[in-house]
């Protein structure tokens, strides 16, 4: 059983290595574009170093944590994009019929569809986060806790669209729905939760992931607590497992489109 779980990790190792390898083929884009990403995420710290000139703190954040709050943001999509993009894109797959090459395939479904493309400027996000980090607050132990949760915060984010994204399997234009959803848990991603109140604060923890993704995770950096990184541990397994359940529930009524379409 785990040299199957092996081959099949290693497989979709594989498949993220060649679709940056491809994308490759073209050097001048692709670092532009990875260098691009940077410097427009860059951009926003000027906006915030104006707004903490002008107050000490937001929502009981400084500088700092804001700083740090901005590269777990970045490097948390940055690694759900590089890994898993297709998880991104599911419903198109969908509606459109287009799973039937991977039907076909030797290799677990799941990790095949949500391996098979990788957003290359999504890099730039990743490299922005560890740059935050090392100039803002760095420390060893800091280090270690945001490469934690940048893994934990990706696959959060990657099985959270999936079971959005599986929804399509039920209802033609899910993909609208996932795409609201999915937007709305980025941008709140990047402002401290303390300036949100009442309905909007249950809303991020408890209907969006925004506060396994990145508010906990931060706090549990800021000032460390067991409890909480067990929670996000527990959370991260749990959503996983939900979105591989729904996932295949719903591929039983996938019908297909009858492409010819081949996978290399």
């Amino acid at each position: 059983m785990s040299t199957a779980v092996k081959n099949q990790l290693r497989v979709c190792l594989l498949a993220v290595k060649y679709n940056i390898m491809r994308e490759m083929l073209n050097k001048v884009t692709f670092l532009t574009n990875i260098g691009f990403m940077v410097l427009n995420n860059a951009a926003f710290i000027l906006q915030w170093m104006i707004l903490f000139h002008i107050k000490e703190d937001i929502g009981g954040y400084t500088m700092r944590e804001v700083m740090l709050l901005w590269g777990l943001a970045a490097s948390t999509f940055g690694l759900s994009r590089i890994l898993f993009a297709r998880a991104f894109s599911l419903p198109d797959l969908i509606v459109s019929g287009k799973l039937d090459s991977y039907l076909v395939q030797p290799k677990n479904v799941l990790l095949s569809v949500i391996t098979s493309a990788t957003n290359t400027s999504a890099i730039g996000d990743l490299l922005y986060g560890l740059i935050l980090l090392c100039v803002f607050c760095f420390s060893v132990k800091r280090l270690l806790l945001f490469l934690l949760f940048t893994v934990t915060g990706a696959a959060i984010l990657a099985a959270f669209a999936l079971l959005l994204g599986s929804l399509s399997f039920w209802f033609l234009r899910a993909d609208a729905f996932a795409q609201h959803l999915m937007n709305s848990t980025i941008s709140f991603s990047t402002y401290p939760d303390g300036i949100f109140h009442g309905a909007a604060r249950f809303l991020l923890y408890q209907v969006l992931p925004v506060g396994m993704v990145i508010y906990r995770p931060v706090h549990v950096m800021v000032d460390f607590d067991m409890g909480s990184l067990a929670r996000i541990l527990f959370y991260t397994v749990l959503i996983c497992a939900l979105a591989t359940t729904v996932f295949y529930r719903g591929l039983r009524r996938y019908a297909s489109s009858n492409l010819m379409e081949a996978r290399m």
